[in-house]
């Protein structure tokens, strides 16, 4: 009796909703696939891993992981974010951009496990995750032909998802999905479609999770003592801290008072303006405290320079090349400039807003003799003149030999010559 032939291998990135479900089956039903279910813990708002990881297996997967990756994205990604003060366009932080690289890594990992050819995802045609889960495998093995079932299938709606799961044997949601697309993990929270597509419509009360509203906010501020360690936070109030479990308790504390909300219209990657509406408490707090601390430990022109970088950084990895040599090399700019980056930061939360009002380190550069203008003054005061005469030459010669008084004197030499040529026709 003859053997049935051995099936491809295609491992999936699955998060146990309608679309992966479906990407199982579909994987299965048309492409006649053996599928690998990998569903990675970065944090997000899920109560019950093992029961997806089962889900997986009882819809036929031959293999499902649940994979606990919120120390590894709080140590390894968050931390060169932090160092980076990675904000995309100024604003966002980067929360699913951080978590792709990540997934993608241990999908490679189990693909090679399993000697598998393929992996797949969920992801739209027109979203920028797309881009980064694709970009981060092949930087990571090149040989792996990647499948995304949602640019293939002909299931235009979620109606026709729905209806193509109860006819494949895929178990749909029997409660209303929210019109709202959500993406969570440890750093934040993200929210788009709905009524949110409409750039003039007030984001409703609703779609809010871990931040209060300002206006019922406490009325008292509370105050947090943040400590870094070479740029890494490391103590809340004192009290030494995994990465992990501050950031989990600062999105409780910054939340509570109202604060990291954002809405922004933001600009993708594959050229569409998206309005997008973000939850991201502890990232707004510890980056705006990291910025601090760096004011009072790197000498201007490193701070200066620092600025464009951190924007390079965050357009590189919004762009999905986590896994990329400019990547790398601005990582290792920021990491020099960390060395000194260790002291506590005092932040205000108070009724929506965060607000640095201390920061100390015992490798400062601030010299209160240097910067007090009482009787501590320090400052050679008549050095001033020399060094201004100094900083202004190339000003004053520019002005002299093209500026405005090289136009000046231009204008009234041709003034006097006019004037002469009257006095001579009289």
């Amino acid at each position: 009796m003859a053997q049935a032939a051995t099936k491809e291998k295609v491992v999936l990135a699955y998060s146990g909703g309608l679309d992966t479900s479906v990407c199982l089956r579909w994987l299965q039903v048309e492409k006649g696939f053996d599928v690998i279910a990998v569903c990675g813990n970065v944090g997000q708002d899920e109560n019950d891993l093992a029961a997806i990881k089962q889900k997986a297996i009882d819809m036929g997967a031959v293999a499902s992981f649940a994979v606990d990756m919120r120390e590894e994205y709080a140590n390894e990604y968050v931390t060169l974010a932090i160092a980076a003060n990675g904000l995309y366009e100024n604003s966002y932080p980067l929360l699913s951009a951080l978590s792709r690289p990540l997934l993608s890594k241990h999908m490679v990992e189990v693909a090679h496990a399993f000697g598998a050819k393929y992996v797949a995802h969920g992801c739209t045609g027109k979203g920028n995750d797309q881009v980064r889960f694709e970009t981060s495998i092949k930087a990571l093995d090149p040989s792996i032909e990647i499948i995304a079932p949602v640019r293939e299938w002909n299931l235009h709606s979620r109606e026709e998802e729905m209806e193509w799961a109860k006819t494949h044997g895929v178990p749909v949601p029997t409660t209303k999905k929210s019109p709202y697309s959500i993406d969570d993990n440890l750093w934040g929270r993200a929210i788009e479609c709905g009524v949110l597509e409409d750039p003039w419509c007030e984001p409703p009360a609703g779609i809010w999770t871990l931040t209060a509203d300002a206006q019922s906010a406490p009325d008292q501020p509370e105050y947090l003592e943040i400590g870094f360690e070479s740029g890494v936070p490391c103590s809340l109030n004192g009290e030494e801290m995994g990465l992990v479990d501050m950031i989990k308790t600062i999105n409780v504390k910054a939340g509570l008072h109202g604060c990291g909300r954002l809405d922004m219209v933001e600009n993708r990657l594959v050229g569409v303006k998206s309005r997008e509406c973000y939850e991201v408490p502890a990232a707004q707090v510890i980056i705006n405290a990291h910025k601090a601390l760096e004011t009072l430990c790197l000498d201007r022109e490193t701070q200066h320079y620092k600025f464009g970088i951190e924007q390079k950084w965050a357009t590189a990895v919004y762009e999905g090349l986590w896994y990329s040599p400019l990547k790398e090399a601005l990582d290792s700019f920021c990491a020099s400039t960390q060395a000194c980056v260790t002291g506590t930061v005092k932040v205000k939360l108070y009724k929506g807003s965060s607000t640095v009002v201390g920061r100390k380190s015992p490798y400062s550069l601030y010299d209160f003799g240097l910067a007090s203008y009482g009787a501590q003054d320090t400052f050679d005061h008549e050095a001033a003149k020399g060094f201004i005469q100094l900083h202004g030459l190339p000003t004053t010669v520019w002005s002299a030999k093209q500026g405005p008084a090289a136009k000046e004197m231009a204008e009234q030499s041709a003034f006097e010559q006019e004037k002469a040529n009257a006095v001579s026709a009289a």
